[in-house]
């Protein structure tokens, strides 16, 4: 998988949350989605792009989304 069209995705699923008037509740969405729809490799791609580059290209939302529920996702 491509980390950037991985990226491209998060981030449009990051938009999709970040209507959500309750952030605590967005930033779990946003983690329980890519867990929920992503296939592991998916995933495992996007954690190394994570570990990699600090989350490069990564919307704030989903950044924080990614590092604050790790455990919901990874």
């Amino acid at each position: 998988m491509d980390a950037t069209k991985l990226v491209d995705m998060a981030n449009r699923i990051g938009a999709f949350f970040a209507a959500m008037p309750d952030r605590s509740e967005s930033l779990e969405g946003i983690a329980m989605h890519i867990k929920r729809f992503w296939e592991p490799r998916m995933r495992r791609t996007l954690a190394a792009h994570l570990e990699s580059t600090g989350g490069a290209g990564l919307d704030g939302i989903v950044l924080a989304a990614l590092r604050d529920h790790r455990s919901l996702w990874a």
